[in-house]
């Protein structure tokens, strides 16, 4: 830029000094040259015109881009920013879940060791058939077929489930009736002493191979006793196919 700066300045002192000349009769060699020398000279200066045009567009262009830039730069450094900012939250937020998922496993680990495992399904007959009764007093089933005992509440022996731990239970029962003759089945789920829910066929037809169940969810206490009652002078038939079943478990402590 400076050197055709200088040289636009040089240009007219000479363009100058060849006029003088010959404006003083020396219209001699010199002369003749300037005639042929001007117009190149004049084309010259149209030229390192545009390209001085030329160059203070492109030194604008370049103050323009690097603006451009400086802007740019600024830009990405918020984006660096927020992605870090980001990164930290994603950190966070791993670190929260961990911690989360600890307790949850430790919650998990609490409520299992805190809960009991208590449930019993049995069955009257464990082999051969015919039926059970007619007693004369009211008597609790012995169901000999153990299918599962978690918890060892039921006793077999006696046929009647006791509570080791307080909270809410679900039992339910199946009765099928006398297999010949005139229907006489009479069961009831009892609580110690109390009757919860009971099963009927005593009608005065002469059907047979009915069955029917029952089923209720009460709360127990530590000690109370639940067993299946048949009733004084009635009969239930069963065999290897299971009719007569006994089933409860602990839904929850209290």
């Amino acid at each position: 830029m400076k050197g055709v700066v200088a040289l636009s300045l040089l240009l007219p002192l000479y363009c100058s000094f060849s006029m003088e000349q010959v404006n003083h009769g020396n219209a001699g060699g010199i002369g003749a040259s300037l005639a042929v020398c001007l117009p190149d000279t004049c084309a010259i200066f149209k030229e390192l015109a545009a390209i001085k045009e030329r160059l203070g567009s492109m030194e604008q262009t370049q103050a323009a881009l690097k603006d451009s830039v400086g802007a740019m730069g600024q830009k990405l450094g918020a984006v660096e920013n927020k992605l870090q900012a980001s990164e930290r939250d994603v950190e966070e937020m791993k670190r929260v879940n961990t911690v989360q998922e600890k307790e949850l496993y430790s919650l998990k680990e609490s409520l299992t060791v805190a809960q009991p495992k208590i449930a019993f399904s049995v069955a009257l007959t464990d082999y051969g058939s015919g039926n059970t009764g007619p007693f004369t007093i009211d008597t609790p089933l012995k169901y000999k077929k153990i299918f599962s005992n978690a918890g060892s509440g039921y006793n077999p022996a006696t046929g009647i489930f006791t509570a080791m731990v307080r909270g809410m239970y679900c039992f339910r029962y199946s009765m099928y009736s006398n297999n010949s003759g005139r229907p006489n089945s009479v069961l009831s789920l009892m609580k110690n002493s109390e009757m919860l829910v009971t099963t009927w066929n005593t009608d005065d037809s002469m059907n047979v191979h009915e069955s029917s169940s029952n089923a209720a969810v009460v709360q127990l206490e530590v000690g109370d006793n639940v067993y299946i009652k048949l009733w004084a002078n009635r009969v239930i038939y069963d065999d290897t196919g299971n009719y007569n079943t006994f089933t409860g478990f602990l839904l929850f402590t209290v």
